[in-house]
């Protein structure tokens, strides 16, 4: 079975968009388009050599890639960016004491989370406090 060129940007930009899925580098993506355009081009007419779907291929490639990655990676950061806040303004026992400019632990919901104080207070084992909001697995607390 011979593969026809555009047939073969096809396959390539699928291999493209799967190493895309599997790596985090928003790099992939944009040798997808190139290819899959290209193989596109290629189909009606409009790359009949094999140089001129090379350089359809990097240019398109490389335009989208300086003119999108940026816009990309910034949708992408504000949609991971939105606040959890499924345990904002719940309680919990303080069970290693807080220093002001550092992490202890908490007691909340049957496990242990490291904590810090949202007003840079020392804040004493056995305290009850309030969660103010979450930065990543740590919990920003008030003590109530």
């Amino acid at each position: 079975m011979d593969l026809t060129l555009p047939q073969i940007w096809l396959i390539v930009g699928l291999v493209m968009l799967l190493a895309e899925l599997v790596s985090v580098l928003l790099v992939f993506v944009f040798f997808a388009a190139g290819a899959l355009l290209t193989s596109l081009l290629t189909s009606i007419g409009l790359l009949p050599s094999t140089e001129s779907q090379i350089l359809a291929f990097s240019a398109i490639s490389l335009v989208s890639l300086l003119v999108l990655r940026k816009h990309a990676r910034n949708l992408l950061e504000r949609r991971s960016a939105a606040e959890y806040s499924e345990f904002t303004g719940e309680t919990a026992m303080v069970i290693r004491d807080i220093p002001g400019n550092g992490e202890g632990r908490i007691y909340y919901r049957g496990a242990e989370w490291k904590a810090i104080s949202e007003n840079h207070h020392n804040i004493p084992a056995g305290s009850k406090v309030v969660i103010k909001k979450t930065e990543g697995i740590v919990l920003i607390v008030e003590e109530s």
